[in-house]
């Protein structure tokens, strides 16, 4: 049985791993290697990427997974986006693309002015800790999807390629 570490203690991103295997699952605190707040495809992708390889050294885990949200500008909007890595001890790296929504004007601006997601949309919304419960996602499509239905699909994306190859 494989022992999977994620890189991250965020209770959102630990449940969307532990929804895809049956085995020791480990979240563990690591750092991206990125800004705190990703802008674009390729950093957030090299943060999830990063996460994974150093989850898995931290963890002393078979499996990696790292998961990571960013922001991309797409002609004149600001969307969110987010990024999954797998790698495994034999030296695979699988990775794959989630949901992309955009976000107000409002919260680009504050964004643009070098202010982080997570504690911007806690304060849009009103509420604690968005990015540990419902996440951006959830607060602008009124709880129809959730941070952790859009991470247990990137894990779904990692998983499902992982284990085609190791057929």
């Amino acid at each position: 049985m494989d022992k999977v570490a994620i890189g991250s203690i965020n209770p959102v991103k630990v449940n969307a791993v532990k929804a895809h295997f049956n085995g020791e699952v480990v979240g563990v605190s690591v750092e991206s290697g990125v800004a705190e707040q990703p802008w674009g495809d390729e950093e957030t992708l090299l943060g999830a990427k990063q996460r994974a390889i150093a989850a898995m050294e931290k963890g002393h885990s078979t499996i990696g997974i790292g998961l990571e949200g960013g922001v991309q500008m797409v002609g004149d909007h600001l969307y969110v986006c987010n990024w999954g890595a797998l790698v495994d001890d034999k030296g695979s790296e699988i990775v794959a693309g989630g949901a992309r929504f955009p976000l107000p004007e409002e919260i680009k601006k504050k964004l643009e002015q070098g202010e982080e997601l997570g504690p911007v949309i806690s304060d849009y919304a009103r509420r604690v800790d968005v990015s540990k419960k419902e996440g951006a996602i959830g607060i602008f499509t009124n709880g129809a999807v959730t941070r952790t239905d859009m991470y247990e699909q990137l894990v779904s994306l990692l998983v499902g390629q992982y284990q085609l190859m190791s057929r």
